[in-house]
This record gives C-alpha cells, structure tokens and sequence, in this order.
C-alpha cells in the first residue's frame, strides 16, 4: 500500500472538491486502497509522483474519477418518486401539456437503472396516448458507468423490485445477464458531464433527478447544484433527490412537496 502524506492528502482532497465538488475529506483509506493499483500502473510510488501525470493527462482525470466514485444503484431504486412520477406527474402532463413532450435528466445517471426504469413507467403510461416525445438525457462524470449503461446488460439482481411483466417485456436474457431491448435503449441519451462545471440547456426540463449524488458533496457546491437546478427546470417542474439527502427549506426557492420531492414556484402549484 502506498500512503499519503499529510501534504499530499490535502491536495488531492482540494483538487476533487475544487474540480469535481466531491468532499473526500473523511476518505484517506479510501483513496489509498482504491488508486494503489493506479499508481502501480504508471510506476510510480508516491502520490505526489502521480499527480505530476494527473495534471498532464486528461485520460488519467478520468481514470481517477472513476476509481473514487461510488456507482450503486439498480432498477426501481427508492419507488417513491417513480409512484409519484405515474400518478401526479404524468396525468397532469396529459391533461396540460399540449406540446407532447417531457423533458427529464438523469443527472448522476451511473450505471443507467434510474433513466431506464424512467422509461419503462412511460411507456406503460403512454401505451394508449401514443404521439408522446419522452427521450430522457442521462449524463454522468464517469466514463466508466456510462459505457455500461450504453451496453444496456445487467445482473438479474439488479432487476429484483421489477415486476415479471417488466421483465419479460423490456429484457432478454443471455447466459446469466439480462439484456435491455433496444425499444428502451434507445430512448435514453448519455452524456458525460462535470455537475461542477457551467452548462446550459436549450430548453428547460419538466423533471430532474438527482438522486444521492449530492451526498457526496461539499455544502458550497450542493447549494451551487440546487441553484442551477432550479434555474434549469420549468415553473412548476419537479426536483428529485436521494431519501437521505435534504434541501434546506430557508435556503433555496424550492418548494417542499414531501420528503425527496421538489417542486419550482408557479402561480398553481401542488
């Protein structure tokens, strides 16, 4: 195991927080255990070495990213916020939205479970309204999970809370990995994107996920984030993030709708 310094620690926490708004402060083990290997691979053998190559190399940022995110999640993770996307959400798009488009970001998309579960619930609800634009943009800041859920394949573990029909409609099965049917692959979109960095949205988006990225986070850069929510989503639209996570009501233009749901001021509301 190579360790960090004091000094070098610093810094790399720095970068991170500065770069990427990740808060690796409590997470030295961490780093140690999991860039060891990183630092093998380019024969190296101190931290201080690596980030002589770090600054020269953006395929090694990337590299780095990867290692230090955590991607957990799986199909029908936290169904709260999919039952309230079917039942208030979509029936009131139905009655109000004369334009039949929906527009929905998966940000902190990881591995893809969350943007594809999104899918499958419209295309129960819009089986009978046909017509409806519902392609959903999905970004994340590692490469890494984005070509995995490009490839659309998983383990049947990661398909445990969807319904049989679910399966037997929207998956086949290859060995012992399930493979998602290009009828839903196809209506996400993946992008790779820093939620630190500035972008801009040709149009505003009805409903945003964001769910437990944000725990990652330093204060300043989640109130950052919710800020650029806020101005990215249309009046009225919905924010949703991680049941663990919290909005501080006195801090933000949000409004509270129930725990983990969020909505943007409009003269009617919920």
């Amino acid at each position: 195991m190579i360790q960090l310094t004091d000094d070098e620690f610093n810094r790399l926490v720095t970068y991170i927080r500065k770069n990427y708004g990740i808060d690796l402060s409590k997470k030295r083990l961490l780093i140690e255990a999991r860039m060891y290997s990183v630092l093998l691979q380019n024969n190296v053998s101190t931290f201080s070495e690596y980030f002589t190559i770090l600054r020269g190399s953006e395929n090694e940022r990337i590299t780095l990213l990867n290692k230090l995110t955590t991607n957990h999640t799986y199909f029908m993770r936290e169904p709260r916020h999919f039952e309230f996307l079917r039942d208030v959400i979509l029936p009131r798009q139905l009655q109000e939205n004369r334009e039949h488009s929906l527009r929905i970001w998966s940000a902190g998309c990881s591995t893809g479970e969350e943007a594809y579960t999104t899918v499958m619930l419209m295309k129960d609800f819009f089986r009978d309204h046909p017509g409806w634009d519902t392609r959903i943009l999905a970004t994340d800041i590692s490469t890494k999970v984005l070509e995995e859920a490009q490839q659309g394949v998983y383990a049947p573990e990661s398909l445990r809370n969807l319904s049989d029909s679910w399966k037997r409609l929207y998956f086949t099965t290859s060995g012992e990995t399930c493979v998602l049917r290009d009828e839903v692959r196809r209506e996400v979109i993946f992008r790779r994107l820093n939620l630190m960095d500035d972008f801009h949205f040709q149009r505003p988006f009805d409903l945003i996920f964001c769910r437990n990225v944000m725990i990652y986070f330093s204060k300043e850069a989640k109130e950052s984030l919710i800020r650029k929510f806020y101005d990215l989503l249309k009046p009225g639209g919905f924010l949703f993030i991680g049941h663990s996570e919290n909005i501080q009501r006195d801090a933000t233009n949000f409004r509270y709708i129930e725990p983990s749901i969020y909505q943007k001021g409009q003269r009617e509301t919920l």
